[in-house]
């Protein structure tokens, strides 16, 4: 079993780092992206990540901040880019490998306003991040889209909802999708018991799609 340093969620993945390019073909957009070892989805954009790409409603350039809440090697920070070249694209994960690709990711598919940061577990830029990255704990949300890390286990991916759902703009929406199997349908309970209304938009392949309203 692999060790937690191997885990798309560890800070810095220990095992070597083996490059490799995937291609995302929307109805709407193309991207060609670069993945690597220890980091969540290593040899595809995944189906969860795709079916939220398909699904959910776009951005629009009247938003101003959005989030990608773990977002790997960033497919999704960069498709909201290409969406909505106008909005702030923040794009936010603990582990070090999957933003550096991110952000190349971003550059590479000519997307100049999505914005990159590790944290830590309690969402706080880490030490050493660039001064336009500082202002992240300030920011408050027009739209949150992400696949969020699941197998972090319950307690901790109930912290991290709430820390980031939080920070939703007021009337503004998150949509994640989770696969069924995983306990989307209890997160989608707790997340009601909490005070956050949630509806299922779509149901396909194994996975929901959430969308979720501040509370």
């Amino acid at each position: 079993m692999p060790g937690p340093s191997s885990q798309y969620f560890a800070r810095q993945p220990s095992v070597a780092s083996d490059r490799r390019p995937v291609r995302l073909s929307l109805a709407d957009l193309e991207l060609s992206l670069t993945t690597d070892r220890g980091v969540f989805s290593t040899e595809r954009v995944d189906p969860g990540t795709r079916l939220l790409l398909q699904e959910a409603p776009h951005p629009t350039d009247t938003m101003g901040d959005l989030l990608d809440l773990g977002c790997g090697y960033g497919p999704i920070a960069v498709s909201l880019a290409r969406r909505a070249p106008e909005a702030r694209i923040w794009a936010v994960d603990v582990n070090e490998r999957a933003v550096a690709l991110c952000a190349e990711n971003a550059v590479a598919n000519a997307t100049d306003r999505v914005h990159p940061v590790v944290v830590d577990d309690a969402g706080t830029p880490v030490a050493g991040a660039p001064d336009d990255m500082a202002a992240l704990p300030e920011v408050r949300f027009d739209g949150i889209w992400s696949n969020p890390p699941i197998r972090i286990g319950k307690a901790a991916l109930h912290a991290l909802l709430t820390r980031w759902l939080d920070r939703l703009s007021p009337g503004a929406k998150a949509w994640l999708v989770v696969q069924r199997h995983l306990g989307a349908d209890s997160l989608a309970g707790w997340m009601e018991g909490e005070g956050w209304a949630t509806e299922r938009l779509v149901s396909r392949a194994g996975y929901r799609l959430l969308e979720v309203s501040a509370r």
